[in-house]
């Protein structure tokens, strides 16, 4: 942030005001700890703050403090658009475009406040009257650490803070091992900890407990996966009749596609899912070098993201879209076999 958006929020904060706080549709790790924490923090400063989520989020991230509090969208429908309507100040966090908050996406865009962006993603959209935006940082969680910084209020860091952003940081940097995560993050980190975060529990919490359908489906999905050994890619898909076949729950699916990546030789890994309530396949994409799944998602998918983790759909059924992708995957071959000559090289490090 630069000195003039700091004193604009300084500005803003500076007399009382009903606070919204919103994260993208289909909250993950990160989007869930930066919000809650920012939420926490707004709250010690004396400020009226609230969490909205577009919908619901995975079990294994209802443990976090302060989850009990959030409100959602589709099952609280009258309550939040009272609350939005009420609204002085609007934060977003961990999306740059309105679009990402589905149903909210109408009623946010015809409210009359400013707009407060922390975000990490590429191509912001020009909504927000103070916009923080930092694609080469970690995550929103490590931004929402900055932003409290920059606003002095590092000491205002509680355990409940701390265990939010840590949960975040630790999820959007693949356990610490994504390119995006530095010594800075690393710092930060021991920071948290030293405020209180259990980085034992929380992993715990996020990785190590399990229900039966969510190893159920990562048995289904990687009995599923196809090597496409001349692109260096694999790819999972999960039908619809897959997913209830298995009782799937929102999160059953988070990491899965990250599987694709730890076979010798694949660099590019992608999983389609499809849901027949939204009339799509949703599509994952992650990526190791310089091959940029946020500009192939763009491209094809209609989605975007990281330069090495993106998201996309089709509106195609199964059998095409995947028809489709891999004529795609032929357009950037010569590009995927570059990567993965770098990785073997060792050029990457």
């Amino acid at each position: 942030m630069n000195f003039e958006d700091i004193k604009a929020v300084q500005n803003l904060l500076s007399k009382p005001q009903k606070i919204v706080v919103v994260p993208h549709k289909n909250p993950d790790g990160d989007a869930i700890g930066s919000t809650l924490a920012l939420c926490f923090y707004l709250q010690s400063i004396q400020q009226e703050a609230t969490v909205i989520v577009p919908n619901d989020f995975p079990k294994f991230l209802k443990w976090m403090p302060g989850n009990e509090q959030i409100l959602n969208f589709e099952k609280h429908n009258t309550q939040s658009k009272e609350k939005l309507q009420e609204a002085t100040l609007l934060f977003t966090l961990d999306f740059n475009h309105l679009g990402r908050t589905g149903q909210m996406e109408e009623l946010l865009k015809n409210l009359q406040v400013p707009f407060i962006m922390i975000d990490h993603h590429q191509n912001p959209e020009d909504y927000a009257h103070v916009t923080y935006s930092d694609v080469a940082m970690s995550s929103t969680c490590e931004m929402v650490y900055n932003f409290i910084e920059y606003l002095g209020g590092k000491d205002e860091i509680t355990p409940e803070i701390a265990n939010c952003l840590y949960t975040g940081i630790m999820t959007d940097t693949g356990s610490f091992k994504y390119p995006s995560t530095t010594s800075r993050t690393h710092k930060i980190v021991a920071d948290l900890i030293e405020k209180g975060a259990n980085n034992t529990r929380i992993h715990n919490l996020v990785f190590d407990t399990n229900t039966p359908s969510r190893l159920h489906i990562l048995g289904c999905a990687l009995k599923n996966m196809v090597i496409l050994e001349e692109y260096g890619t694999a790819y999972i898909t999960l039908s619809q009749e897959e997913l209830d076949r298995y009782d799937f729950k929102k999160g059953d699916t988070e990491g899965v596609v990250n599987y694709g990546l730890t076979l010798d030789g694949i660099r590019f890994a992608v999983i389609f899912i499809e849901n027949k309530e939204e009339g799509i396949i949703k599509i994952s994409f992650r990526s190791e070098g310089d091959f940029s799944v946020n500009e192939f998602a763009r491209m094809y998918f209609e989605g975007g993201g990281h330069k090495n983790a993106a998201g996309g759909k089709s509106n195609l059924p199964m059998k095409e879209t995947i028809t489709r992708f891999i004529d795609c995957l032929d357009e950037n071959k010569e590009a995927l076999l570059k990567v993965a000559k770098q990785v073997e090289s060792g050029d990457n490090f």
